[in-house]
């Protein structure tokens, strides 16, 4: 047994034990180790050390049952806590937040439950952040989780330091400098990006422990959801993301980077129409015009370095600018892929198959990121025919990649019954 599986049994103990006292050693004891050699192992395998993992595990789902009507004493209490003033003392040392402020500010999703043989699991703590930040000079400003206002989500990879700035991590040497790159490049032709902020001694980097960690100022602006846009003005919101995905594509045009090409056809005729087709149980009827249809005018397709993420949670808007965030995923890709994604990631707030009034006003929202699109970089007759084949590739592919990932799974539901909808209204989608 080697040591992430010795820590997944650590771990899985844990989260079925947080009500309960847990001590190093008995972790120790039960996985063979040392008290010394455990706590080294544990802080290896998941980034931190083992009784700070056990008490976020305990204030994540304290905030879950407050979120869901527990009283606040009782919750305290039973997580560990002698008075809920001690809950909120860590939570607020932990996560940045008072509890409060994180239940105004997000959507409270219970825990995952974390599977280190499945997954790529990199946790890094705010004091490791806060030693990396020596190299710009930052030691001393705070360190704060994100969350996506939308979803709930934790961002796994990046924190807010202070009020101006993000720092950023990952193992992928190559999604750092596509980032860099990019961000420079769409900046320098006047839209708003997350350019790196260079350490004091000129680097644009910094790596360590085979993570690259680099910094970012915040954009000014705030990040556009998805919600607001089916309660405001939806066709003119639609068409807006449509005009500036277009302008951001003139500016991608211009600029030369190493990326990733892709077939997106071949991906999923290959990989995800098998995977996604007996998961949501496609006809033979539909493969057969997948493949037959977006085959013939695939190669025809204009092509050229795309964003490949435009959902909205990645377009900052403020009062008299815009832009775009995180182009780790950038690629050379079908141009249209990106307002495809943009469309069926606004489909996915909230999705509901009997909501008639909301999947109407999806449709004026996808019909007029198109018309916006179009607006600036003129869709050729294959793009028009191809669009409602990219949705559904979008979907084929998230359908398969969701299925093997546990952490995901209820999103995977929430896409299987969004891709059943969009073919049974794939006529609506025609352009």
């Amino acid at each position: 047994m080697d040591n992430r599986e010795i820590m997944q049994s650590s771990i899985d103990y844990i989260e079925e034990n947080l009500k309960a006292e847990i001590t190093v050693q008995e972790l120790a004891d039960m996985a063979g180790f040392s008290i010394f050699h455990y706590y080294r192992v544990f802080h290896s395998v998941l980034g931190m050390p083992v009784m700070q993992y056990i008490l976020r595990r305990r204030l994540l789902y304290g905030i879950y049952d407050i979120s869901r009507g527990a009283q606040k004493i009782d919750v305290a209490m039973q997580y560990g806590f002698d008075t809920y003033a001690g809950f909120y003392k860590a939570f607020k040392r932990e996560l940045g937040y008072t509890p409060s402020e994180f239940l105004k500010k997000y959507k409270v999703k219970e825990p995952y439950h974390i599977n280190l043989i499945k997954e790529e699991t990199i946790m890094v703590t705010h004091k490791k952040i806060a030693e990396i930040l020596k190299h710009w000079g930052l030691q001393e400003e705070a360190v704060q989780d994100i969350y996506y206002e939308d979803t709930g989500n934790h961002n796994e990879n990046a924190y807010y330091v202070g009020t101006e700035y993000v720092i950023k991590f990952s193992p992928n040497l190559g999604r750092v400098i596509k980032h860099i790159e990019l961000s420079e490049a769409i900046s320098k032709v006047g839209l708003m990006g997350a350019t790196v902020v260079k350490t004091q001694d000129g680097k644009d980097f910094v790596e360590e422990e085979a993570l690259y960690f680099y910094l970012t100022k915040r954009i000014s602006g705030k990040a556009m959801k998805a919600s607001d846009i089916f309660q405001g003005n939806y066709s003119s919101d639609g068409r807006f993301i449509g005009e500036i995905i277009g302008q951001l594509h003139l500016a991608l045009q211009e600029v030369d980077c190493e990326v990733s090409d892709v077939n997106l056809y071949e991906n999923v005729k290959n990989w995800a129409l098998p995977k996604a087709k007996e998961i949501v149980e496609l006809s033979p009827e539909v493969c057969n015009e997948y493949t037959e249809v977006f085959g013939k005018v695939y190669d025809k397709l204009p092509k050229q370095i795309i964003h490949r993420d435009p959902n909205p949670g990645n377009i900052i808007t403020s009062a008299d600018s815009w832009g775009f965030i995180d182009f780790e995923l950038s690629e050379r890709n079908i141009r249209i892929f990106d307002p495809c994604y943009a469309a069926t990631a606004i489909l996915s707030e909230g999705f509901a198959e009997n909501d008639a009034e909301k999947l109407g006003k999806w449709i004026e929202i996808y019909k007029n990121i198109f018309y916006g699109y179009s607006s600036i970089v003129n869709l050729s007759e294959e793009e028009i025919q191809a669009v409602p084949y990219v949705v559904l590739s979008n979907q084929l592919v998230c359908i398969a990649w969701l299925s093997e990932q546990d952490k995901y799974q209820d999103i995977l539901e929430v896409n299987k019954q969004m891709t059943k909808w969009i073919i049974d209204n794939f006529n609506e989608l025609k352009l």
